[in-house]
């Protein structure tokens, strides 16, 4: 039996739960798990929450405000040191989601006589089964503090999964899981990192490890939320600009529109592609100097490298007539090399939506900017139907990137239907888009509303209507917590 002797002592359900499974894995389900600890070791137990993206989504590649909150759900990890030098990481609850329990591999394949093994090679190395890939999301915390932090680890580690967050629904638990792993093997091992510093080590974890070109808000939330607030990060590259309080009156929702990753239109990453076209094209247009690589250096003294600052009235008069709809790729690398983005590539082989996905971030951050300032002003009628405009707006926007899908249309639909008689603002798509969660405006004591809403919708589709309420710490308000054999 494991009790708690030092860090968090609030009380939380999910880390009840979770302590009640580590004293009951003799019997678990799932057969790695029962014989993964040494019950006379310690453990180190960490927690981060999903996130639920209210404003700003998509737009944090380019520089944008975002609004995030902390979700319910969240993640929990726990590690101990092992005198292998083996990371072994079990995952519970992995049966319905087409991937294997349990992880294995030996330090030493992430160590070359000269040090840490590159990232591409970490890359390869997880693709190699795609049934344990999910391992490189937890593993790769590892390597990245191996790389960028210089820590050595000169013991294993045995960490096992638990995780309220579920996979593909929009709401970060690819975030939530890399911040809770990271959280642990820091505190596991003695590597000091502020709350901020992990999330950005972790946004390297996705983009170089996984191979994931995500912005940072997700790790941002993960990390450094605070519960029932939004947290306002400024995406230049990560400047937290504090919390904004939810007013009394107002409550935020997340229904699951039970669609993952639905691509009927663009996909993310190509939106993202088109976007640093539109930023690279707007540069020549300003007569920006552009030193050719890859990436390819912008000197931006207007924007400060983020298309996000160009701001919509100076794109409708000097730019958005002279971006082409779209492009090929060849095309635009023949003409102008390539993009600032360090972490997509353009394809010569694919066509490329430009001018609505470089307009998308650019509008996005003067909604989001509006929203900021409305959500911290008095709470009235007129203020709550504008912030609900500004979701809808994102909403469409999003659409019209081609970053929509049938589910989370219906969903907006049927908020807009119920509308502030009932107590419903907006409502918006949310995270990467092409499926996944609607974040939904409400007034308080709007909950039967927004239950009636989720249970219309999956009557309509068939779908399982879940859905996110509440808030909670993230992974640096949690800390971590130590668990001694009793």
């Amino acid at each position: 039996m494991y009790r708690i002797v030092s860090g968090w002592r609030d009380e939380l359900a999910d880390v009840e739960r979770f302590v009640e499974t580590l004293n009951g894995l003799a019997d678990n389900p799932t057969p790695k798990a029962r014989s993964l600890f040494d019950p006379q070791a310690d453990l180190v137990v960490s927690r981060a929450p999903g996130r639920l993206d209210v404003m700003g989504g998509i737009a944090d590649y380019s520089g944008s405000l975002v609004l995030e909150m902390p979700t319910a759900e969240a993640t929990l990890v726990a590690l101990q040191k092992d005198a292998d030098r083996v990371v072994r990481i079990v995952s519970l609850g992995a049966d319905g989601n087409d991937r294997a329990p349990d992880f294995e591999m030996p330090l030493s394949d992430f160590e070359r006589d000269d040090g840490p093994i590159e990232y591409a090679e970490a890359r390869d190395y997880f693709r190699q089964d795609p049934k344990r890939q999910w391992a490189a999301y937890v593993a790769g915390t590892l390597l990245v503090l191996m790389r960028e932090r210089r820590a050595r680890f000169d013991q294993g580690v045995r960490m096992l999964i638990g995780s309220d967050v579920p996979e593909g629904a929009g709401v970060s638990s690819s975030a939530a899981l890399e911040v809770a792993a990271m959280q642990a093997a820091a505190a596991a091992f003695g590597v000091a990192l502020d709350p901020p510093e992990t999330a950005l080590l972790c946004q390297q974890v996705e983009n170089l490890v996984v191979g994931a070109p995500c912005g940072v808000m997700d790790q941002m939330t993960a990390a450094c939320g605070l519960d029932d607030r939004l947290l306002a990060l400024l995406c230049q590259p990560a400047r937290l600009k504090g919390m904004v309080g939810v007013p009394d009156e107002v409550r935020f929702w997340g229904v699951d529109s039970g669609l993952r990753h639905c691509v009927a239109g663009a996909d993310y990453g190509s939106v993202r592609v088109g976007a640093f076209m539109g930023y690279r094209m707007i540069a020549d247009l300003a007569g920006l100097p552009v030193e050719p690589g890859e990436p390819v250096r912008i000197d931006d003294h207007l924007w400060g490298g983020y298309l996000a600052n160009v701001g919509p009235d100076r794109f409708e008069k000097d730019f958005a007539d002279e971006l082409p709809e779209q492009i090929g790729g060849q095309a635009f690398l023949d003409r102008y090399g390539g993009t600032s983005d360090p972490v997509t590539r353009v394809q010569p082989d694919r066509e490329y939506a430009v001018r609505v996905p470089t307009a998308h971030p650019i509008y996005e951050h003067a909604r989001v900017q509006r929203f900021a300032e409305r959500l911290a002003g008095p709470t009235n009628e007129a203020h709550l139907v504008e912030l609900g405009q500004l979701m809808y707006a994102s909403h469409g926007s999003y659409s019209a990137c081609g970053l929509g899908s049938e589910g989370t249309d219906l969903l907006v639909e049927l908020v807009r239907q119920a509308g502030p008689k009932e107590g419903l603002y907006g409502a918006k798509i949310t995270g990467g888009g092409s499926g996944g969660t609607v974040a939904i405006l409400a007034r308080r004591g709007a909950d039967q509303t927004v239950q009636a809403v989720a249970e219309r919708y999956a009557r309509q589709t068939g779908r399982p209507k879940r859905i996110f309420a509440g808030s909670s710490p993230g992974a640096a308000a949690f800390g971590h917590s130590v668990l001694r054999a009793i």
